[in-house]
C-alpha cells in the first residue's frame, strides 16, 4: 500500500515565518514545501498537486487575497489558508471576500493553525 502523504505548500516572504511553520509540520504526516511568494507558489502549484496553501497576506508581488483567485484558477480543490501578522477590519473583510478555507492571525497560537490545516484535509 502506497504510503500518502498530504501536500502543503507555505507561501511567505518572511524566511523565519516559512521555518517556523516547517518545523510545525514536517514532524506530521505531510509533505511541505516553502516559497517566498506568489512566483514560487505558481511554479510549484503547475507542477505539483497541493491539497493546501499557507499564504501570508504579504506578497512580494500582491497582497496574498488578491492571488487567491490565481491560485485557485490552476487548482480550484487547493484550500488556502491565509495568514497575517497584523490585523484590521478592513484587511479581514478583504480577505474573507476570497475563496479561503481559513484566516490565520500569527499573533494566535499555533494550535488553531495546526487544527485547521488537519480540517482542511478532512473536508
Amino acid at each position: 500500500m502506497k504510503n500518502f502523504k498530504k501536500k502543503i505548500l507555505i507561501i511567505d516572504p518572511d524566511e523565519k515565518d516559512r521555518e517556523s511553520l516547517l518545523s510545525l509540520l514536517q514532524h506530521k504526516d505531510y509533505q511541505v514545501e516553502t516559497g517566498k511568494g506568489l512566483t514560487d507558489a505558481i511554479k510549484k502549484i503547475t507542477s505539483n498537486h497541493f491539497h493546501c496553501v499557507i499564504m501570508a497576506v504579504e506578497l512580494p508581488e500582491m497582497k496574498g487575497f488578491e492571488a487567491v483567485s490565481i491560485i485557485k484558477n490552476i487548482d480550484a480543490d487547493t484550500k488556502v489558508i491565509m495568514t497575517t501578522k497584523k490585523n484590521t477590519k478592513e484587511l479581514e473583510a478583504k480577505v474573507r471576500e476570497q475563496d479561503i478555507f481559513y484566516y490565520f492571525i500569527k499573533s494566535f497560537g499555533k494550535e488553531e493553525l495546526k487544527l485547521a490545516i488537519k480540517n482542511a484535509f478532512s473536508k
